[in-house]
């Protein structure tokens, strides 16, 4: 006999197998020579997609002219010509960073050089705004409008909040999470709340979507969330709730035909002649033995031809399913799929991961779109039995970084990153042909990376799945070309930080969320608590770097917090205070100067840069250093002996930017740029051991950022 277990897994099995199939079989595929030459200015490191990109829209006008917005990482366009997406909101800064979220994007229908953003990452930060663009993205005028918006916050993928009137391109309707349905007739300029619509049940969703009836001009839908749906019949003057809708309401979409059409957590419905019809998509029979429920629909996209036939798809959920139907919804055919997946690094099991939007292509005939939790898939024969999907990543880099390390051999980087668990990079325009944990395990993302500085072909990093709260770490004896997981960890014990001796591979030191730290003296295979030190920072959303080994005595470390400095000198097993008196900051990196024993620097943003030459017992302020936000040691400059440093901060009589200086700070150049300002919330600061000049930003949402001023 077979248990029920059993035959649910065989279910699933026998269900991905028959949906779904690969173009090609998965190979492991080895890194590169290491990339000497570099383009200029600053650009992203390729790592192929790995954000959400929570929206898709495609202008009904003109060919290719396709638009996404991400949760995290700005909005993007497509570029048809280079299969690429080009970036559209890298020229806010650092003080600009909350409109990194993308909440809402409207194209006029009507004219498709304008495009509107919504944008605002979190309820709890900044207002956001709306954006107007008539060049099609090129550059942003600002609104009036200040509202608390949530790009990144709870059904960020489902919706449309902001929405242009095809009747007339001045008239504009948002439906904010907060405060209520909002309206523009200037064309986005400004905007004055609507009186009487209903307040939002649920303070985090609020109105979720708006559509506006391509026939009517006064009659226009929407819906809030945990409510109901409304109807304006008067263009927006007046709401009433309409009777028996779907009290949670993910899309709406009106036919050329002026029918409803509605996914929402229960199914799919349709509203036409003031009645309400059920569509939902019958379930498939092995999804029956695997899922007591159906999970909620969310993508939906009607044929601009043809208004019987559409498509739809489920949410929030890992094996999302494409249904298609011809009938307006009275029959379906559930979509089997091949993946033509051009990402060397991602599994199959990326795609249609928590589909967002899904999108019929308004010109050319049997292209389909969808956008998911890692990218974007096009299909062109989606009318065939088995339409082939691929994925178009190429200038879409959203990985949200932890941490980065650039050895004096072997890679040119290291990444830590969330999600997507981390990168070895010999060549930084290449997408990387495995994640760090291919070989022998993985985890869902590193927290922190180090390498063994008299050693450098020894790594270690630590990481693990905040899903199911398991942690550990891995060491590397090939500078991080393969992995092997520690043999014992602390059961659901969360790592922060790690640090390398400088000389014995097999021993370093991991600062556990909230709580004492702990050392290893064999490589992980057995632990002892680290005496002397205050609990660390909780984690994982923490970006400050607070520990670090000596470049050379294998048994210094160094530690910071709150304005004072503990130091190790028995390998990590006990440290002691060397100095109370730097100032206290809540952001802060401490490392330690390649090559030169003792030699500590740390940096606290609004107060400054600080060094020590005796192992933290005093410290003197880098003079004219205003604010130091991030900082790294690199190569030295030719003909020059001292390490480069580089600052993201600001210095005295200049503006905030990233500089260089060749005499550890006695005079800094600039080297930023006022277009790409690297502002979505920098994080990680990293410069190259071996090649002088090249200097690597981490951010919180729009990847990894690069320039090599020595080959400029």
């Amino acid at each position: 006999m077979y248990s029920r277990k059993s035959i649910a897994l065989l279910a699933l099995y026998i269900l991905l197998s028959i949906s779904l199939t690969s173009c090609k079989s998965p190979e492991k595929i080895q890194p590169q020579g290491v990339q000497t030459e570099f383009p200029s200015g600053w650009n992203n490191v390729a790592v192929g997609g790995g954000g959400y990109v929570t929206g898709l829209y495609l202008h009904p006008q003109v060919p290719n002219l396709g638009y996404i917005r991400t949760d995290m990482g700005g909005f993007y366009r497509w570029d048809p010509t280079d299969t690429r997406w080009i970036p559209l909101t890298d020229r806010f800064t650092r003080s600009e960073s909350d409109y990194y979220g993308g909440e809402a994007l409207a194209l006029d229908p009507s004219n498709p050089d304008i495009v509107y953003i919504a944008a605002g990452k979190y309820l709890w930060a900044e207002p956001g705004t709306i954006f107007k663009s008539s060049d099609r993205g090129q550059t942003w005028v600002q609104s009036d409008l200040r509202l608390p918006m949530g790009g990144n916050e709870e059904l960020r993928g489902a919706g449309n909040r902001l929405v242009v009137s095809p009747h007339d391109s001045n008239f504009l309707l948002f439906g904010s999470r907060q405060n209520g349905l909002w309206r523009s007739i200037d064309a986005g300029m400004t905007w004055n709340p609507v009186p009487g619509f209903p307040t939002p049940s649920d303070s985090k969703i609020g109105i979720l979507a708006i559509a506006f009836d391509p026939n009517d001009a006064s009659q226009i839908y929407a819906s809030v969330y945990g409510d109901r749906l409304y109807q304006s019949t008067d263009g927006g003057t007046t709401w009433n709730p309409l009777p028996h809708s779907p009290s949670h309401a993910f899309k709406l979409a009106v036919a050329s035909d002026s029918t409803l059409y509605v996914t929402h957590a229960q199914g799919v419905s349709k509203y036409l002649q003031e009645s309400w019809q059920d569509i939902t998509p019958p379930k498939n029979p092995f999804l029956r033995l695997i899922r007591r429920e159906t999970p909620p629909f969310n993508g939906l996209s009607i044929h601009p031809q043809n208004p019987q036939e559409l498509i739809v798809s489920h949410s929030e959920t890992t094996r999302t399913q494409l249904y298609h139907s011809r009938d307006g919804g009275l029959t379906w055919t559930e979509k089997k799929s091949q993946i033509n997946n051009t990402v060397p690094w991602w599994p199959d099991d990326y795609f249609s991961n928590h589909l967002s939007a899904l999108e019929f292509d308004p010109i050319v005939p049997g292209r389909v779109w969808f956008s998911d939790w890692y990218g974007v898939w096009k299909t062109d024969n989606f009318n065939e039995n088995r339409p082939v999907w691929t994925n178009y990543t190429q200038g879409h880099e959203q990985v949200v970084t932890f941490d980065l390390i650039s050895p004096p051999t072997g890679a040119l980087l290291l990444s830590a990153v969330a999600d997507v668990e981390g990168f070895y990079h010999s060549r930084l325009n290449q997408i990387p042909p495995q994640r760090f944990g291919s070989d022998r395990g993985s985890f869902q993302e590193t927290y922190s990376l180090d390498y063994a500085a008299q050693s450098p072909e020894y790594l270690v990093r630590v990481g693990g799945d905040r899903w199911n709260s398991r942690y550990g770490g891995a060491t590397s004896a090939d500078g991080g070309l393969t992995w092997q997981r520690f043999p014992q960890f602390p059961e659901e014990m969360m790592p922060m930080r790690v640090a390398m001796s400088a000389t014995n591979p097999q021993q370093f030191v991991v600062t556990l969320s909230g709580t004492q730290g702990i050392q290893t003296q064999d490589n992980g295979r057995s632990w002892q608590a680290v005496q002397g030190l205050p609990d660390s920072i909780k984690g994982p959303w923490k970006w400050s770097q607070p520990l670090a080994a000596d470049s050379v005595n294998g048994n210094g470390f160094y530690y910071y917090q709150n304005g004072t400095v503990y130091d190790s000198q028995d390998g990590g097993l006990s440290f002691a205070v060397t100095n109370r008196n730097l100032p206290k900051s809540d952001w802060h990196f401490l490392k330690t100067m390649p090559g030169v024993e003792g030699e500590v620097w740390v940096s606290l943003n609004e107060e400054g840069l600080y060094r020590s030459p005796d192992g933290g017992q005093s410290f003197s302020k880098v003079a004219g250093v205003e604010l130091a936000y991030l900082f790294a040691f690199g190569k030295a400059a030719p003909g020059q002996e001292v390490p480069a440093l580089y600052l993201y901060g600001k210095v005295v009589n200049q503006p905030e930017s990233i500089f260089w200086s060749p005499d550890l700070g006695e005079t800094w150049i600039d080297i930023g740029d006022s277009e790409i300002p690297i502002g979505n919330q920098p994080n990680v600061m990293e410069a190259s051991k071996q090649q002088f000049g090249l200097v690597f930003v981490g951010t919180n949402g729009r990847g990894i950022y690069y320039r090599a001023i020595g080959n400029e």
